[in-house]
C-alpha cells in the first residue's frame, strides 16, 4: 500500500478557521479530504483522517467555550500526517472509560486506536489537540 504518491502535490498544510459549532464538522472534513487527497494518500488514511478531525472538533465544541477552532492538516517527511484542532481552554483531554450504555465519552479513545499517537500542546492562548495517522495506524488487517 503506498502511503503518498512520489511526487505528491499540494501543500505541506492546511489550516482552516471554523466556528466552534457540532455544523462545522462537516467543513473539517472536507479539509481533511481535499487536504489528503492533494497528497495522494490512500482512502483508508482519509477516512481516519475524517473521524479523528470530527472527534477532535466534537471535543473542542463540547468541553470548551471557543468561538473559533483552527483545523491544521500537516504533511510529515516520513508520509504521516497530523491532523490538530485548537481551542482556548487550558483543560487538558484524556482518555476516560464510558459507560456501556453511555451516548458519548469514547471521541478520544477511538482518536487513540485510529492514530499512532495522539496528545496536545499547551499555549498562552489555549491548547492544539492533535493526532497522528500512517498508513497502518490503528487498523487491523
Amino acid at each position: 500500500m503506498t502511503v503518498a504518491k512520489p511526487n505528491a502535490i499540494g501543500a505541506p498544510g492546511y489550516t482552516a478557521e471554523l466556528p466552534c459549532v457540532r455544523e462545522s464538522a462537516s467543513h473539517a472534513r472536507d479539509l481533511v479530504s481535499n487536504a489528503l487527497a492533494a497528497w495522494g494518500m490512500d482512502d483508508d488514511m482519509a477516512d481516519c483522517g475524517r473521524i479523528i478531525v470530527t472527534e477532535l472538533l466534537a471535543n473542542a465544541v463540547e468541553h470548551t467555550e471557543t468561538p473559533v477552532s483552527k483545523i491544521t492538516i500537516e504533511r510529515r517527511s516520513n508520509g504521516a500526517v497530523c491532523i490538530g484542532v485548537s481551542d482556548r481552554s487550558h483543560g487538558v483531554p484524556h482518555l476516560k472509560t464510558a459507560a456501556l450504555n453511555a451516548e458519548s465519552g469514547r471521541g478520544l479513545s477511538l482518536v487513540a486506536g485510529m492514530s499512532s499517537q495522539w496528545g496536545y500542546d499547551t499555549y498562552r492562548w489555549g491548547k492544539v489537540t492533535w493526532a497522528v495517522i500512517e498508513a497502518s495506524a490503528g487498523r487491523e488487517r
